[in-house]
């Protein structure tokens, strides 16, 4: 009887590399269809998956423009919001920068919590403590304030942001010869603000004064410090962007 060959059990497989190459193919395929979808320029899918890159690297979606690739054409409101898009990160790297000159010139009062600077959608705003600029129940800029103010004008005089410069008093009514309640209060102390502003070299054209009287508290009128954080003049240094408008459309009849 023929004995039977015995097989090999070490034999080595020389097929192993089809494995590799058939996920080279697969990867190499998944490639060219991101690339398809892209060149596509469907902005829904782009946007999936820059979300997706976003969170992955750590980069804000805002800042990962809308491919174009040679031969496509991106349709005109996409190249628009792509370009609105850079223009509000170029705007607010400079506000920053804006609200990082003016924490310098007004610095020894930002230390004593006289001055507050913050930075919103809106903008920049500088609130200033009342008792820094008047006397209790005036309007006429004391003259130590004038150099501060001053110093502000010169860092915002050349600067193409409209700014708005609103008063606030606290609940306290006041009535003199002067001033019958404290919306005539508000609105005086705002405009000389402005006044001195313009003086100062900024465009009247850039310049709006609001009084708000005690209609904007940002601290409890219950007590003296409420009372006193209450009153004060805001500098709000507007952002340039246009504000986005959509048309609410009119419900359909039943």
């Amino acid at each position: 009887m023929r004995r039977r060959r015995r097989i090999d059990s070490d034999h080595e497989n020389h097929d192993r590399w089809l494995v590799s190459y058939a996920d080279f193919i697969t990867l190499l395929f998944a490639f060219f269809v991101v690339m398809y979808a892209v060149s596509a320029v469907n902005e829904g899918k782009y946007r999936v998956l820059a979300n997706a890159l976003g969170g992955a690297f750590g980069k804000p979606v805002a800042e990962l423009p809308v491919p174009q690739l040679p031969g496509t054409t991106l349709p005109p409101e996409v190249r628009q919001r792509s370009l609105r898009q850079q223009q509000a990160i170029e705007e607010q790297a400079h506000m920053t920068e804006v609200a990082s000159n003016l924490l310098d010139v007004m610095g020894p009062l930002v230390k004593e919590g006289k001055v507050r600077v913050t930075q919103s959608r809106r903008g920049v705003s500088i609130e200033i403590n009342a008792n820094v600029l008047f006397e209790p129940g005036r309007a006429e800029l004391a003259p130590e304030s004038l150099a501060v103010l001053r110093a502000v004008a010169a860092q915002l005089r050349h600067e193409p942001f409209n700014i708005e410069i609103t008063g606030h008093t606290d609940i306290v009514p006041i009535s003199n010869s002067v001033f019958a309640s404290n919306w005539e209060l508000s609105a005086v102390r705002a405009t000389s603000v402005v006044r001195l502003l313009a003086d100062g070299g900024i465009a009247p054209s850039r310049l709006f004064a609001i009084g708000r009287e005690a209609s904007q508290p940002i601290a409890s009128n219950g007590t003296a410090e409420g009372r006193a954080r209450n009153r004060r003049v805001e500098l709000m240094i507007l952002s340039a962007m246009p504000d986005t408008v959509d048309e609410i459309p009119v419900p359909a009849a039943p």
